[in-house]
């Protein structure tokens, strides 16, 4: 499956590797009602493509998403009960509500069963910054500038964030962004585990797509998905035990297939594994697709 008709994404599959770049350069990539029906469209044609194993995330231009597009005015976050709304998930209420936009672009790709890497190249604030929190792994090279600016222009976090945000961060260094709504350089990110390493802004899309290159030519894409998807259930899970369950059933599932043999060959004979086994739509090795959509939201990745 390929995303057509994309007006505000690029979307190309390479070696394994999908690349995502969000392309309203013109606009340092502000975050529309379009852009968000199509990166949730994206995200759900990269899980579904077993040519894919990575996907990489970053922006045209300067920078990475300045965050929404405020042409609106003053106007720009009202009247959300009666403004019109696309079709798809933009269309759906949640809790008797419209669904927040940052939420339908964002939790496609906490859906992913591939590793998500973002890059982000320069400035992401607001739902700049927010849409990266469900992705697995940020580089930001040493020109991006992060805010979590939403009490500046008076509302709250979207995109799931006050889920996300205190489980990449902490509680404390989650609050402190929210509360001043300060924007803040690459390095402020690293020291608060925001990003796990700042590069030169000419190597970070060469560092990105060398660590997907290493997650392709290393790893069995089932085992992959498989573990992404327990890392993040887990998180709210009451106990270790549901791990241990869940970890048990797995192994035994992925071992009744052919990657583990091919693994541990390829580690004896010191080469490259060739995995053969693909993806499924539902559960991998067990292990339930996560996040699962609650009853008042249409089953689907968004």
């Amino acid at each position: 499956m390929t995303p057509t008709d994309l007006t505000e994404l690029r979307y190309d599959v390479a070696d394994g590797i999908a690349t995502v770049t969000l392309h309203r350069p013109e606009r340092l990539n502000a975050f529309t009602l379009t852009m968000a029906d199509e990166l949730a469209r994206v995200a759900a044609a990269a899980d579904a493509d077993d040519d894919v194993r990575v996907v990489v995330v970053t922006g045209a231009g300067r920078a990475f998403c300045a965050g929404a597009d405020l042409g609106g005015g003053p106007g720009t976050f009202g009247d959300r009960r009666s403004r019109a709304r696309p079709p798809g998930p933009l269309s759906q209420d949640i809790g008797g509500f419209p669904r927040d936009a940052g939420g339908v672009a964002a939790l496609p790709f906490a859906a992913l069963r591939k590793p998500v890497i973002a890059a982000v190249n320069g400035p992401a604030v607001g739902i700049g910054a927010t849409l990266t929190l469900p992705m697995d792994i940020r580089i930001a090279a040493e020109s991006a500038r992060f805010g979590f600016v939403f009490g500046r222009v008076g509302i709250v976090p979207e995109a799931a964030s006050s889920w996300f945000l205190p489980r990449v961060v902490g509680i404390s260094q989650a609050m402190e962004w929210v509360a001043t709504g300060r924007v803040f350089d690459a390095g402020e990110a690293l020291r608060g585990r925001l990003v796990s390493r700042v590069v030169p802004d000419a190597d970070l899309l060469p560092t990105a797509y060398a660590l997907a290159r290493e997650i392709v030519a290393n790893a069995s894409g089932v085992a992959v998905a498989a573990a992404r998807q327990l890392l993040w259930s887990m998180l709210g899970a009451p106990s270790p035990w549901d791990a241990h369950r869940a970890e048990s059933r797995a192994l035994v599932e992925l071992g009744d297939g052919p990657d583990p043999g091919e693994g541990v060959a390829a580690f004896l004979e010191k080469r490259f594994p060739s995995f053969t086994a693909r993806l499924a739509d539902g559960a991998v090795a067990g292990v339930p697709r996560w996040p699962d959509p609650p009853d008042d939201v249409a089953a689907g990745p968004a």
